[in-house]
């Protein structure tokens, strides 16, 4: 029987067999994309609610940062690139497109006018509201989704079946 040395952060290493370290890196790889299956899922399904509520994803996100992220109700633009994973320059270009379509405002710091604080409007506010009730069942499903161990999908035993 082979055996690989392991060692955790705290520990001594410790010889375990071959295909004990196999298992665990088969399971940590389908663990893994089970994972991103079903986060995948239900982005699909958010970017889909977003666009039949007449806004793009990435507004929605926006306005989700905006009152949600900094338990505020709104958000600076910095505060916005963080909450998006993405860059400064990036987000002001949405906050701008956002706000002409009525989404958002900007307010300049009185003293530094570059610093712009971002808020709902009336109708980001409804829109936001008519998104995450259509996200409740669907955020519900995914976290009993992500916290299951992972099966095989009746549709994958279909294919399989069909191979035979």
């Amino acid at each position: 029987m082979r055996y690989t040395i392991f060692m955790t952060r705290h520990s001594s290493p410790h010889a375990i067999p071959s295909d004990a370290v196999q298992l665990r890196t088969e399971d940590a790889i389908r663990n893994l994309a089970w994972f991103r299956y079903n986060l995948r899922k239900f982005l699909r399904f958010s970017e889909k609610a977003a666009r039949q509520c007449g806004v793009t994803p990435q507004q929605h996100q926006l306005m989700l940062g905006v009152a949600g992220y900094t338990g505020r109700g709104t958000a600076s633009v910095s505060e916005l690139a963080e909450f998006l994973q993405e860059r400064h320059n990036s987000v002001v270009g949405l906050v701008e497109r956002a706000a002409q379509r009525g989404l958002v405002r900007k307010e300049h710091d009185t003293n530094d006018r570059r610093f712009v604080m971002v808020s709902l409007t009336e109708q980001g506010e409804q829109i936001l509201a008519q998104l995450t009730e259509l996200h409740k069942e669907e955020v519900k499903a995914a976290k009993e989704a992500l916290m299951k161990v992972p099966k095989v999908p009746a549709q994958v035993l279909e294919v399989k079946k069909k191979a035979i």
